[in-house]
């Protein structure tokens, strides 16, 4: 069968519209900028410390770090170094979907480990419901909603894809063109499956903030501004090397995600890929009435370049996806986070979705870097002698994940025998990423093959079947 267009081709609003929605924008994460005048600042290391634990990143896997740390043991002294600000890359700028996978999906998961499937569902939900608890417990305001996750179907062949039993209790269900239209009033969905138990939205830089201001309450010195150049051993401790004084402490976790790794065996097993984001301005009770979306879902599509939109508290809408860039030499580089045609084609789609939302701008643009693994969801694993833990590669689903990862690291480090570290998908490490220009030419062929295959009502060419065999993902 010839390559056919898709709905984003079909139903085109005009360049005017385009344009006028865009007009205005700011280069900058709305999340970060709404919470500029309540963010606490922490100060910079200042000379040589000692800790009982020391956590390298200031994103949520280091903040749940810091604070499930306390938590499992009061009095714990933890030491928090971040190079730049608390929150401030990729968990101040993503679309705030709390997700139970911990995965990145079904297929993913039962594709590479279907003996601990079960297993790994029911772990992912009782991750959501502890943030949720934690949440409310520690009165966290950060606008978290469970609200589900509603997956919908814009071409004819996706609408197969949702097929599958109800569950009984009405948590997951099937609907088709009318119902799911009634949720969300788009005339691109075909069919919708809304998943009420497996995901929440939240505002990303406010659950950074507050995940900060908890820790600290419980004793953990966060240190901002405050780079860490190296890790040397030091017999049964480890020294931490910064650019203000040096933590000496016996257990260190690394969660640094994108950025380069302190560690060399891990230098290949990322790769950082840059998502964009759109916020629009708040949408009237006029334009909400015109949509729908009393139930507040977040959405995404079944594409393989996917879009992904859910309300914010103040009724904007935010809309990303689609376009995902990786740049030769794998570097996280401001001058990649404005990208011109990715936001324009962002706003294209995002009209195609809601044409009678014409009119409405958007007011900020910004995007982030994805720490990417090749099987797609967060690796583990220990390194100087059991001394220093680490996990990374989440590939777009940390916000919930990172928790996971967290009581991961602290279970490891403590020599603890648990249900999490038993695991194969905590035991096993993922496929390496090549060094360039192999990693370029792959990655951007495998995004072209994807994108193909959106063309092609989903069927997909040798190398994406090659590369499923192997088991290096790209199916989600």
């Amino acid at each position: 069968m010839s390559a056919h267009t898709t709905v984003f081709e079909r139903a085109t609003p005009s360049p005017a519209a385009v344009e006028h929605a865009l007009a205005g924008t700011v280069a900058r994460s709305f999340w970060i900028d709404d919470i500029q005048d309540r963010r606490s600042a922490h100060p910079a290391l200042a000379g040589d410390a000692e800790a009982d634990l020391v956590v390298v990143g200031g994103g949520y896997t280091g903040l749940w770090t810091a604070l499930r740390a306390v938590e499992r043991e009061p009095g714990l002294r933890v030491v928090l170094l971040e190079a730049e600000a608390v929150g401030w890359a990729a968990s101040g700028r993503n679309g705030g979907f709390c997700e139970a996978s911990l995965t990145h999906g079904e297929e993913n998961g039962t594709s590479r480990w279907p003996d601990e499937m079960e297993t790994l569902t029911r772990l992912g939900v009782e991750n959501l419901d502890a943030i949720e608890e934690t949440v409310a417990r520690y009165g966290m305001d950060c606008d978290f909603e469970r609200t589900g996750l509603l997956a919908v179907a814009v071409e004819p062949h996706q609408v197969g894809w949702l097929s599958g039993a109800d569950a009984a209790d009405g948590s997951d269900v099937f609907l088709d063109r009318d119902a799911v239209r009634a949720e969300l009033a788009s005339p691109t969905y075909l069919a919708g499956r809304w998943d009420r138990r497996t995901n929440a939205i939240v505002h990303p830089a406010k659950l950074a903030a507050e995940l900060a201001r908890v820790a600290a309450e419980h004793g953990v010195e966060l240190r901002e501004h405050t780079a860490v150049r190296r890790i040397d051993d030091a017999g049964d401790r480890v020294e931490v090397v910064t650019d203000h004084g040096t933590v000496r402490a016996p257990r260190v976790a690394l969660a640094t995600n994108v950025f380069p790794s302190l560690l060399k065996r891990n230098r290949l097993m990322t790769v950082p890929v840059y998502d964009y984001v759109l916020m629009t301005e708040p949408l009237s009770a006029a334009q909400l009435d015109e949509i729908g979306w009393r139930n507040r879902q977040g959405v995404s599509d079944l594409a393989n370049q996917f879009h992904y939109y859910r309300l914010s508290a103040d009724d904007r809408i935010l809309f990303g996806g689609y376009d995902a860039i990786y740049h030769a030499g794998g570097k996280v580089m401001p001058e990649y986070e404005d990208r011109r045609s990715t936001f324009e084609t962002l706003a294209n789609h995002f009209l195609a979705t809601f044409p009678q939302l014409e009119g409405l701008r958007f007011t900020h643009r910004w995007s982030g870097a994805i720490d990417a693994s090749t099987r797609f969801c967060a690796f583990y694993g220990l390194a100087r002698r059991g001394k220093v833990a680490y996990a990374a590669g989440f590939t777009g689903l940390g916000v919930g994940a990172a928790r996971f990862a967290a009581d991961v690291m602290l279970d490891r480090l403590a020599g603890l025998d648990t249900e999490r570290t038993s695991l194969a998908m905590v035991e096993d490490r993922p496929w390496p990423f090549p060094p360039e220009p192999a990693a370029s030419i792959g990655i951007n062929l495998t995004r072209w093959s994807l994108d193909r295959a959106d063309h092609r009502e989903g069927r997909r060419n040798l190398l994406l079947k090659t590369l499923d065999a192997l088991g290096l993902g790209f199916d989600s």
